[in-house]
């Protein structure tokens, strides 16, 4: 594992759960980091820090975030998602709308209005050298990393998220 790679996406973590807890925004992990967070401990290197925002935390979000140093990428549309990149490190913000009725909606982009997994931001916070924030449930994450690829097929099946799946049932196997 790339031990200072780590160290600074921990940091940036922390940077952001701060930011949006001085905004009054709201942050959930997702994907590989937001595993370890429930798990407690670091299983491997990740790539980026993954990100679930309310589109409605958004602007606010981005203007912290410029002002903490962190420069955004082009990508997805921004109704979609925000990208930036601080220090060689990228961070993504799938943006999300809250329905009354609870429902976790995809807020832009082809799948606006799409709902994510029940429960998706009802799990308890993740814990991880010292840090807590907030991650996606564990059983949401696994529907996520299982049906990715068929909910977007131009998305392959990945060793690593065959990996986090058996990492995250044995998890709640045990639990």
């Amino acid at each position: 594992m790339d031990r200072e790679r780590a160290d600074g996406q921990l940091a940036q973590i922390a940077e952001t759960v701060g930011l949006a807890r001085r905004l009054g925004a709201r942050v959930w992990l997702r994907g590989g980091w937001a595993m370890d967070f429930f798990l407690g401990a670091r299983t491997r290197d990740h790539e980026d820090i993954d990100w679930f925002a309310p589109a409605a935390d958004a602007a606010a979000l981005a203007a912290g975030l410029a002002a903490l140093g962190y420069a955004p990428l082009e990508g997805a549309p921004p109704e979609q998602q925000l990208d930036f990149v601080k220090d060689g490190l990228e961070s993504s913000f799938a943006l999300v709308d809250l329905a009354p009725d609870g429902r976790v909606l995809a807020a832009g982009g082809p799948w606006a209005g799409t709902a994510w997994p029940a429960g998706l931001l009802d799990g308890p916070p993740g814990r991880l050298d010292g840090l807590v924030c907030p991650v996606v449930a564990a059983e949401a994450q696994i529907e996520i990393k299982r049906m990715m690829p068929v909910w977007d097929p131009r998305r392959p099946r990945r060793a690593k998220d065959a990996e986090d799946i058996a990492r995250l049932r044995a998890a709640l196997a045990g639990a």
